[in-house]
């Protein structure tokens, strides 16, 4: 079965000997009381080959045999730009670059197949996935040492069929990690504080974070990391993995006292969620390897392969409104068209209605399932304002949550047994609301025959797709058997069907904010609401953190009112509108209540947007290791080096005063750059410039310094002393 001899830093361009050695190399010595012969870790763990740890495929038959398969290869093919080339000798030796290896593999005794298939892309990033196949009506006879021949009788053959099941409880793949990773990063959080870093020593055992949400969670891992002691941003070996599914998953670390150590993941089954009859096939989620000489480096392998897809989307993110935090449900069409009017005023490009439009949703107690349009609230449906908006040049999108239902709907009372439930028995609500079992076709094409009624008769551009309760205690009418697998695969194939039948429709992925941030919806998905929360001091350290998985352009990231509809805390304009800038900008805020100087301000700051997105949506993402916590350091290099813009957050007060110098890293050594800060809208008070920037002229615009990318990457310059939370915008150009 295929192993992974090496896995990190480049070895250059290795001949098939050097591979062969390599391979050689690193085979163990016997030592006593282990196995006889070495244990070889294959991607697919194998329990029989002496692994005790946890092994890659559990399940088992009815009579809880065929529990520890032992597989044996078929067929190895490699598909990729490079064509392979099979050594003379030593079958299996590929030179093949960036392509896709495919290995099948079978094990007649427990009527098992296998297929792996393991990509290494052009951004360095490594992938594998595994489909099992119950093949036991192909085995010949009986198990191996039965003695038992199971055509003998008819009942010894009904006892076959019975027998013929397979249960499947885990597929999991798993990734080597050398002894010197020895510190994990990985992440918590909860609704509104998604993505906490946390770090822990990976030591011996298995350190396991399990999603039993039904979605991937604000408290999810993201990306588990494990590297040399004390690894950051710019420097340290590091090692990552990210399973890309949104119902339950796994990822873990796991150390054994042999010393070897591996990383993990793969779904999470709940039980029964698998029972494969004979010629069924289970292919698990895409198990992701990223490894990088620090965080950035790691980061960018993910960024480059997402950008590189073909549905990545490409044409400038358009300068959004929400108008949630505006109006909530109190939808008034006048109100809203005066919100469009401003808005379009400002530069704004694309407009979303959010909850409330839907018949019986005047709160968050009724409605879900229920959508069409409600008469009493717009009785000439949406076209008077959607008319209004695209008039405006600006595109329309409507908020949906799919997969949910209130028991107070019209589609509840009709169809109870549409309800994701166990037994007799409801779930617990949450937010006064259940889960629509979309697994049953009755409810899903329900749900699609309804959606695709509101996009044939409006204008709608784009959906905001919301999932705001976690998935408990979720079975399926009548039988109450597991249905959280069930429930993500349709949701994929919803989001699949409508992208199908309206080609150009973009999704957002929102989920109680930023509860289903995974490479799985974002194969089918344009953006993430990265929180509820956009208080702009906790967006500082959640955009930077989600950044670890995902570019800047696929952050929904909003400028807020004053005061925090979550914190209640109160920040200048200035701080809200920077801090929302490094992602795919947009507002929610009732401009009503702006003042004309916030109003002159905010369009500023867009049309700031508008100058900048290619840069900040294209060019690597660079955070700084803070020296001083109280100031984050972090910006978007151009793939070509010739310019960037740096971020200074001054999230919290100094221990010393001034903060010293800021290092700027990502440029071209040799090169010569200007170094300058943007100034936009009206000066913050409580910032106090270093002499670098040298006197504003009659515009305001400061004239700065120049340095070469060596000096700004490891002397930087004087950062300026500021009040907390408060950002400034520094422009590096390339001279010349």
């Amino acid at each position: 079965m295929p192993a992974i001899v090496h896995w990190g830093a480049a070895l250059g361009r290795p001949g098939l000997d050097d591979v062969r050695a390599l391979a050689a190399a690193a085979v163990p010595p016997s030592v006593n009381n282990l196995m006889d012969e070495p244990v070889r870790l294959a991607i697919l763990p194998e329990h029989h080959a002496g692994w005790s740890g946890k092994p890659g495929v559990g399940g088992h038959r009815s009579d809880g045999a065929d529990w520890s398969p032992r597989f044996a290869v078929d067929t190895l093919d490699v598909t990729g730009e490079a064509r392979a080339t099979r050594a003379s000798s030593g079958p299996g030796l590929l030179d093949a670059g960036a392509a896709v290896v495919t290995v099948e593999a079978h094990d007649d005794v427990a009527g098992l197949a296998v297929a792996i298939e393991v990509e290494l892309t052009t951004s360095g990033l490594v992938r594998t996935r595994a489909a099992l196949t119950n093949v036991a009506g192909r085995r010949d006879g009986g198990r191996a040492g039965s003695g038992e021949d199971r055509s003998a009788s008819t009942a010894a053959g009904a006892a076959s069929v019975a027998a013929d099941v397979y249960t499947l409880t885990d597929l999991h793949l798993a990734l080597p990690l050398p002894p010197r990773a020895r510190e994990i990063l990985d992440f918590a959080g909860r609704w509104g504080k998604e993505r906490t870093p946390q770090r822990r020593d990976l030591v011996v055992g298995v350190h396991e974070r399990e999603g039993r949400k039904g979605r991937t969670g604000p408290d999810a891992a993201t990306v588990l990391s494990v590297g040399v002691p004390g690894f950051g941003f710019a420097a340290g070996e590091v090692w990552g993995l990210h399973v890309g599914f949104s119902g339950n998953h796994r990822h873990y670390a796991e150390r054994l006292s042999t010393g070897v150590q591996v990383l993990g993941g793969g779904e999470l089954l709940l039980p029964g969620e698998l029972r494969l009859e004979v010629g069924e096939s289970y292919r698990s989620p895409w198990v992701y390897g990223s490894y990088g000489d620090g965080l950035d480096d790691q980061a960018r392998r993910f960024h480059r392969w997402l950008r590189a897809r073909e549905q990545h989307p490409t044409r400038p993110r358009p300068m959004t409104i929400n108008v949630w935090e505006a109006v909530y449900f109190d939808h008034d069409l006048a109100r809203l068209r005066d919100l469009a009017d401003r808005a379009a005023a400002l530069g704004v490009e694309r407009y979303v209605l959010d909850d409330g439009w839907f018949q019986g949703r005047r709160d968050d107690h009724a409605g879900l399932g229920d959508w069409v349009v409600d008469t009493d609230v717009w009785p000439d449906g949406l076209s008077p304002l959607i008319d209004h908006v695209t008039g405006l040049g600006m595109e329309f999108g409507l908020w949906f949550e799919p997969e949910m239902v209130n028991e107070d709907s019209d589609l509840a009372r009709a169809h109870p047994e549409w309800i994701l439930q166990t037994g007799d028995r409801l779930p617990p609500r949450s937010r006064d609301q259940q889960v629509l079992n979309l697994g049953i076709p009755g409810a899903f094409e329900h749900v699609l025959g309804q959606m695709t009624a509101m996009l044939t008769e409006y204008d709608i551009a784009y959906l905001k797709w919301d999932h705001n309760r976690d998935l408990v205690d979720a079975g399926t009418w009548p039988t109450g058997a597991a249905g959280v697998h069930e429930q993500t695969l349709a949701a994929y194939r919803l989001m699949d069907e409508l992208k199908a039948r309206f080609p150009g429709l973009e999704i957002e992925s929102c989920s109680s904010g930023g509860a289903r941030v995974d490479l799985g919806v974002l194969e089918r998905t344009d953006r993430v609401w990265v929180s509820d929360c956009i208080d702009p001091l906790d967006r500082q350290q959640m955009n930077r953190w989600t950044m670890q998985l995902l570019p800047p352009e696929l952050l929904g990231s909003h400028i807020a009112s004053g005061v925090s509809h979550m914190t209640g805390r109160w920040h200048e304009l200035s701080f809200r509108a920077g801090t929302a800038l490094f992602g795919h900008l947009g507002i929610e805020w009732d401009l009503a209540r702006a003042t004309d100087a916030e109003n002159r301000d905010l369009a500023e700051w867009i049309a700031l947007y508008k100058r900048h997105r290619h840069l900040l949506h294209t060019g690597d993402v660079v955070r700084v290791d803070e020296a001083d916590p109280s100031l984050l350091v972090y910006g978007s290099v151009a793939a070509d080096a010739s310019e960037a813009l740096f971020f200074l957050a001054t999230v919290g007060r100094s221990d010393v005063a001034p903060a010293g110098r800021v290092l700027l890293p990502g440029l071209a050594p040799e090169r010569r750059y200007r170094v300058a800060p943007v100034t936009v809208g009206s000066p913050d008070h409580g910032l106090t410039p270093p002499p670098w920037w040298g006197t504003p002229d009659e515009g305001g615009a400061y004239p700065g310094i120049v340095l070469d990318g060596r000096t700004l990457a490891v002397a930087g310059v004087q950062a300026p002393v500021s009040f907390p939370e408060r950002v400034v915008l520094l422009r590096v150009t390339a001279e010349g």
